[in-house]
């Protein structure tokens, strides 16, 4: 009895996720290459921050805050 519960949830699983996915409609070529900046942005901008975390010497340390700085404009800029 377990065993086909468990293949039920399984295809509850596999339709909840085939509902969400055919609700979205689908990106555009400039949507998509937006959304991979956007994301290439957020992901340059953690490192940056846990490198800063780490960094040691003082004009390291003010290189990543510019560094930073930058990454959050150009991150500002993409969601206007």
């Amino acid at each position: 009895m377990a065993r086909g519960f468990e293949s039920k949830d399984v295809e509850f699983q596999q339709a909840e996720r085939e509902r969400a996915t055919s609700g979205r409609r689908a990106l555009t070529a400039e949507e998509r290459e937006a959304e991979a900046k956007r994301r290439t942005l957020e992901l340059a901008l953690a490192r940056a921050k846990g490198d800063l975390a780490a960094a040691r010497t003082a004009a390291h340390k003010r290189m990543l805050a510019e560094a930073i700085v930058a990454l959050e404009q150009q991150l500002a800029a993409t969601r206007d």
